[in-house]
């Protein structure tokens, strides 16, 4: 017995240390020098994408990951969301989605490096930056600064991920995939504001950072003169200005965050950013002597439960990034930025190694020359935004449209110009559920709130004589908190049997209003003001009197100096006014004896949850449409297929859905898109250059969102359940379910490359258009000039193309016919098989 336990002692120590000998073997040295990150010892230029892991499924992240890799990335950049990994001090969770661990092994195993954002201020458009309400809630806290309460409570979260993450051996330095690790974020945007408290909580982060011993480089986000050996890195629509270069010299240039768009919120248009302004970004900062850029997001995905920030923030976090929400390539952008990629990867060593040197050509032309003893790589630049440029360089003519930059890997042939857009546009449409004749198919059930407790009775879990911010109370347990407070009335007040004015205060999120147990209205703000003040007439009587007040939050602040004590819920005074001849009189309500409730009953019970929704009593008589804090079930089939599903909410006002018990967020289609005011996008001209008063937009007049991703995973066969929670009141007997499938495809691309049109799993079923010239319009709405070719292009390209599932060709006069054009182009619109 003592031998064979002495034999597998012996076993084990020797597998032990073979592990121990093949990480360490495996293991890659991570540091920089103020050229680029140098892993190994060799200069690397970087091309990295953000993917957040809860914002998409366990199941989406392998097929996520393979398409950035197809797309030309060597990274994965994701943040790391305390909140929801920490939601109670000290409980922690990461299962299902929140699996971090899980999703750093996925991009392992595509081969790709992984850059971990653990902030742990995140900002992202996430609820509350990623700081969790608790942390708000402790005693003597103050957040992002000198302070032992808020540095305590970072520092054991960011050790428990450190150690949580050595434990895997999935630092580069264990010879794991993660080469950077970032702390804090973007703290710097108000260095003014946080003063020399500031300044110090900087210095105690890269230390403690530091201390960590991760074994690859930190970097910190717009954080200018960061303390060593913390690594600067920029974030913005562009990075190639002097402005942007990092102030430590010895540090590379990174930028942690090109914004490939942007986000949504209620009430607001869809922001769009042309594929050719991003490639042009990219260019810039890499032919001025970049290391390492990060796209965010590569992927946006979706706002599951109550994650997104803001307030306002929509659940669809699409951000009009290279793959869509739903996980589908958003060409042109991923191809046009996939052929920026390769371009940039043959130009790898003399980036990283050349001797640099730039010559003007006047009217904001440039060349660039990265030349070492091997080989040289070139950019020709035009920044100027109006005037496209014919010019010699190294005896060759060049054209270079107007801002735009070409890359000649080996300074002589033009590989890719960030202007000429050679991928395929797609346009993908949504589809019925061919598994059942819906929506009459769909039968659906019903049962109201019960709002006997609070509307009627005033009953709250919590009584105080004043009233208190929804943070403090809730403690972001619920979007909902019920605010109580009664009266009493003699006969003799000059407020009984009248009518007076309900005035409530609130800070820019929904309110719903009852008095003396009747629903008398609801308000919430639209645009950037989010305060307001709600008034109503209302009639009281004699006696005991009753106001509900219902505070609905909408995600809370993410972005800001103490954005954490921006107010939510009711903002005090709440005040019943009486206009009375030449009087006016008020009762300020603010200081009665307030009671507080969290939640509505059914989330209490959870009635959304499978398990428990088939055990209670619903109702199938008389379904009850346009009503108010109304709950509705209805079962339905899974789409047929493997396309991603979408669940099609108009017709409903505003509230909470569940698919088989998961949360897929918050919905709110009567929110209709007005503001800022909308671009055509078929006008939204590259040239013009992106920022935040000036990025494109379309959608006006329309649901800020309509439709609602459903992972696959969240699905199973046979039969599904659908719940919903209708704030406002609205029809379901609309909804659909609906598959997102490519509809049409399309090329619009110079003279002298090759083209591929590809309807992906599907088979090419007919050619729309086709001219080769100078074709006008956009994929959609292309139309013939006066430029064009004689040949019947149409029906040379049903011969190539229909019947197969993709189709490539040179562009070229020898292909497609003379045309009096001086620069000509290819327009071809193909249309899928059903």
């Amino acid at each position: 017995m003592g031998f064979l336990f002495f034999n597998s002692l012996f076993s084990a120590a020797i597998v032990s240390i073979l592990l121990l000998f093949h990480c360490a073997a495996n293991a890659s040295n991570v540091t920089h020098d103020s050229r680029a990150f140098l892993i190994d010892g060799n200069r690397r230029i970087l091309i990295s994408g953000s993917i957040h892991y809860p914002r998409s499924s366990a199941q989406m992240w392998p097929d996520l990951v393979r398409k950035a890799k197809e797309g030309g990335l060597d990274a994965v950049e994701t943040y790391v969301f305390w909140n929801v990994h920490e939601p109670v001090r000290r409980q922690y969770d990461f299962n299902g989605n929140l699996d971090l661990i899980r999703f750093i092994k996925t991009v392992e195993a595509e081969g790709l490096y992984v850059i971990l954002r653990i902030g742990p201020y995140v900002c992202a458009e996430w609820n509350y930056g990623g700081l969790p309400v608790w942390l708000h809630n402790m005693p003597g806290v103050k957040f992002r600064t000198i302070n032992e309460v808020f540095q305590n409570e970072m520092e054991n979260f960011t050790k428990f991920i450190v150690n949580m993450v050595k434990k895997e051996k999935l630092f580069a330095s264990q010879g794991g995939p993660i080469i950077l690790s970032q702390i804090e974020n973007e703290h710097g945007n108000f260095w003014k504001e946080f003063g020399e408290a500031g300044k110090a909580y900087i210095q105690w982060c890269a230390k403690m950072a530091d201390g960590l011993k991760i074994g690859v480089p930190w970097i910190m986000c717009n954080q200018g003169g960061a303390p060593k050996p913390m690594v600067e890195a920029c974030n913005g629509f562009y990075c190639h200005g002097d402005e942007k270069a990092p102030q430590n010299k010895d540090n590379p240039k990174v930028w942690a965050e090109n914004w490939t768009g942007w986000f949504k919120d209620w009430h607001n248009s869809d922001p769009h950013r042309p594929a050719e302004d991003i490639a042009y970004a990219v260019a810039r900062f890499f032919q001025k002597g970049g290391s390492l850029m990060n796209y965010y997001m590569y992927h946006g995905g979706t706002n599951f439960g109550r994650t997104s920030g803001g307030p306002y923030i929509t659940t669809s976090y699409d951000y009009d990034a290279p793959l869509d929400e739903y996980g589908n390539l958003r060409q042109p952008k991923w191809g046009h930025l996939k052929q920026l990629h390769d371009a940039l990867h043959r130009m790898e060593y003399a980036l990283a190694y050349g001797v640099v040197n730039h010559t003007s050509y006047g009217n904001g032309v440039w060349a660039t020359v990265y030349r070492t003893n091997d080989k040289s790589s070139c950019f020709l630049c035009n920044d100027n935004a109006k005037v496209d440029a014919n010019i010699n360089f190294g005896g060759l003519d060049y054209f270079i449209p107007a801002r735009s930059v070409s890359f000649l890997p080996d300074c002589k042939e033009e590989v890719y110009n960030t202007a000429k857009v050679y991928a395929q546009t797609s346009n993908y449409v949504k589809k019925p559920n061919k598994a059942e004749d819906e929506p009459s198919s769909l039968k659906w059930l019903w049962r109201p709130e019960n709002l006997e407790a609070t509307v009627v009775q005033g009953k709250g879990d919590f009584s105080v004589n004043n009233i208190i911010d929804q943070k403090d109370m809730a403690n972001d347990a619920s979007d909902y908190l019920w605010y109580m407070t009664s009266f009493e009335l003699r006969n003799d007040d000059p407020m009984s049997n009248e009518t007076v004015l309900l005035s409530v205060g609130d800070s820019g999120q929904v309110l719903h209003v009852f008095v003396n147990g009747a629903y008398i209205g609801s308000k919430w703000s639209i645009g950037k003001n989010r305060d307001y003040t709600f008034e109503q007439y209302v009639s009281l009587s004699p006696g005991h009197n009753l106001i509900t007040l219902l505070s609905v939050q909408v995600g809370l602040a993410h972005y800001d100096y103490e954005y954490d004590l921006q107010r939510t819920g009711i903002l005090t005074p709440v005040k019943l006014i009486l206009e009375k001849g030449n009087n006016t009189i008020v009762k300020d309500l603010s200081s009665n004896k307030w009671s507080y409730k969290i939640g509505m009953d059914g989330f209490t019970k959870k009635i959304y949850e499978t398990k428990v929704c088939s055990k209670i009593n619903w109702s199938s008589d008389s379904l009850r449409l346009n009503r108010n804090f109304t709950w509705y079930k209805t079962t339905f089939k899974a789409p047929l297929g493997n396309e991603p599903v979408v669940v099609d909410l108009l017709g409903l006002g505003k509230g909470v859905a569940w698919v088989n018990g998961h949360n897929i967020g918050r919905y709110w289609p009567t929110a209709l898109a007005g503001e800022p005011s909308c671009d055509n996008i078929e006008y939204c001209d590259y040239r013009s250059g992106i920022g935040f008063n000036s990025i494109c937009r379309d959608n006006c007049n329309e649901p800020t969102q309509r439709w609602y991703h459903i992972p696959r995973s969240f699905l199973k066969d046979g039969e599904n359940t659908l719940v919903l929670f209708e704030e406002f009141g609205g029809n379901p007997t609309r909804v659909l379910f609906q598959t997102v499938e490519i509809g049409s495809a399309c090329v619009n691309a110079y003279e002298g490359k090759e083209a591929e049109l590809s309807c992906n799993n599907r088979t090419i079923s007919g050619v729309k258009f086709a001219s080769f010239g100078n074709p006008q319009g956009v994929c959609g709405s292309f139309k013939q000039s006066n430029c064009v070719s004689k040949v019947d292009l149409v029906s040379l390209l049903e011969k190539e193309c229909v019947g197969k599932k993709s189709c490539s060709f040179e562009v070229s006069e020898d292909k497609f016919g003379w045309a009096n054009c001086e620069r000509k182009r290819l327009a071809v619109e193909v249309e899928c098989q059903e």
